[in-house]
Formats: C-alpha cells, sequence, structure tokens
C-alpha cells in the first residue's frame, strides 16, 4: 500500500520504528475481542430490544470513563472541530453501525449472512480509499483481499451455511456495512490522536444521546437482568465499545485504512474457533482452510 509522496513514506517508516508495544499486539487483541461481539449481541438480545441494548451498553461504558477522566483528568479537544470530528464518528460506528447490527441480528441476519456482508468492508474501503484519502492499493494487495474475502467466507459457509436469514436481516446487515465503511474512511480522513477515555466517552455519549429517545419512542422497555445478560452487557461495553474500537481506530491512524480493516476477514473463523472452545459447537474441518486462506490474504494486505 502506498499513500504520498516520499517524504510521507519516510515518516511513516519513523513512526513504525517508534510505535509503542502495545500497538505492535493490537492486532491480535482486536481480532480477539472484536470475534465475540456476535454472540455477546446475541445473548444480550434475550434480555432486552436492539435500541434498549444501545442504552445500557453506553450508559455502562459512561458509568465506567466518566470516573475514570475525574481521576486521570485527561486533555479534552482543544478545539470545537475536534469534538465534531469525534461525534460523527462516534455516531457512525458506535452508534449506527452497532445499532443496525443488532437490528440485523433481532430481524433474523443469520450469524452466516451477517459475517459474509460484513467481510466485505475491506474490500470496500479498498475501492474507496484512493479517491478519498489518497492510498494506492497494489496488485499484491488486492490478491491479499480477494484471498482474505474467500477464506472468510469458506469458514461461515462451513460453520453454520448461508440459509435461515430473512430479507429485511440480510438488507439491515447491509447497512450496517455502510455505516462501519463510512465511519472508518472518515477516522481515517479526519481522525487525530485523543486519550482513550476522553475519544470514547464523546463518542459514546453521543450515541447515548440519541438512543434514549429512539429506544422511548420505537421500544417498549425490557430487561431482564440475567447473569448472562448483565455479563454480555459488559462484554460489549468494554471489549467492543472502549477497547476494541480504541485498538482499530490506533490502527487506521497508524497505517493505511484497507490494512486495518482487512483483519475482518479472520473474525468468521475466529469467532468459530471461540465457540468451539467456550461453548462446545462443532468446527468444520474446512473452516480451518478458510481460516488459512483469510490469513494468507490478511498477511498480503497488511504488507507494507
Amino acid at each position: 500500500m502506498e499513500r504520498g509522496t516520499h517524504s510521507g513514506d519516510e515518516s511513516r517508516g519513523e513512526a513504525k520504528a517508534s510505535e509503542p508495544t502495545w500497538l505492535k499486539a493490537a492486532p491480535l487483541v482486536f481480532l480477539f475481542l472484536w470475534s465475540g461481539g456476535y454472540s455477546a449481541v446475541t445473548l444480550a438480545l434475550d434480555g432486552t430490544g436492539p435500541i434498549y441494548l444501545q442504552v445500557l451498553r453506553y450508559a455502562a461504558v459512561l458509568a465506567i470513563l466518566i470516573p475514570a477522566w475525574v481521576i486521570v483528568r485527561p486533555p479534552l479537544p482543544a478545539t470545537r472541530a475536534a469534538y465534531l470530528h469525534l461525534a460523527m464518528v462516534g455516531t457512525l460506528v458506535q452508534g449506527l453501525y452497532f445499532g443496525s447490527a443488532n437490528f440485523a441480528i433481532q430481524l433474523g441476519a443469520s450469524a452466516a449472512v451477517l459475517g459474509i456482508v460484513l467481510a466485505l468492508q475491506p474490500v470496500l474501503v479498498a475501492l474507496v480509499a484512493p479517491w478519498l484519502l489518497g492510498e494506492r492499493t497494489n496488485s499484491l494487495a488486492w490478491f491479499g483481499l480477494a484471498l482474505g474475502l474467500a477464506g472468510a467466507v469458506v469458514a461461515i459457509l462451513a460453520k453454520s451455511g448461508i440459509g435461515g436469514a430473512t430479507v429485511v436481516g440480510a438488507t439491515t446487515a447491509f447497512v450496517s456495512l455502510l455505516f462501519i465503511t463510512v465511519g472508518t474512511l472518515y477516522e481515517r480522513r479526519f481522525g487525530t490522536a485523543h486519550h482513550p477515555i476522553v475519544s470514547n466517552g464523546i463518542q459514546c455519549g453521543v450515541a447515548l444521546a440519541w438512543s434514549i429517545p429512539l429506544a422511548l419512542a420505537l421500544e417498549p422497555w425490557r430487561f431482564d437482568a440475567t447473569p448472562t445478560v448483565l455479563a454480555a452487557i459488559a462484554y460489549l461495553a468494554i471489549g467492543n465499545s472502549i477497547v476494541s474500537m480504541t485498538l482499530l481506530f490506533a490502527m487506521i491512524r497508524a497505517g493505511a485504512a484497507a490494512r486495518a480493516t482487512s483483519l475482518m476477514f479472520l473474525v468468521p473463523a475466529v469467532s468459530a474457533s471461540m465457540a468451539w472452545v467456550v461453548l462446545g459447537e462443532p468446527m468444520p474441518p474446512a473452516v480451518w482452510v478458510g481460516f488459512a486462506l483469510a490469513a494468507a490474504g490478511v498477511a498480503l494486505v497488511r504488507r507494507r
């Protein structure tokens, strides 16, 4: 992947050499936490509705981050534009992407269909990035994108088949794909580094602000506070909304957008592996074939 001038390449090389250790570990941590999100949403929706899940999720995030800000006192954004950029990313990703994914599951999008649709994100980002971000994708990276997508599809089909999805559920899954893609590109174009407490607090606060009136207007209140539902909401709040999003945006700012999002190709196979270990769900051998193809594709895309 190439972007900008020779001096830009040199500056990225210097940044790569000096990047912190936690950023080097970010891909594996992100992949593990993100892959558990679908199961957590499914469990949480047993106890509440899709919009109220957003309300509970972001209320939990703010219950953690507001006291953390009082203790740590990280600097707030210096300009109004910085606030607006954080609010826009929060709306697109934390609000609209996660919200539409909740609805897709609620409306009957099977794990296979949702996985295949969201596995298209790296390809969509690579198609749009040259025009919006000036990031060029070379032929080797395109081959990696195709290989990664093929591996994701093989893993999904081997695990659960493609049946069992309603038209409206699949359509909502595609809407979710558009929101995460636009949010990723927006962050790459306008995002700047802020303390994670500040960035996640503002983004989730914005998502909570519009989720509350929508939930009151569109859904009956229902909350079965079982240990499983509470654990699922805690996982979504901490594992996905705080840690995963912090790592994803850090990786996007540190490199090309298509390179960072290519990790999504590995999510279906890793999700199946986690379900196999934790829940005892069947793990067809073809899933490992898909995992190998996706891993090879990601390796090619993430080469500089």
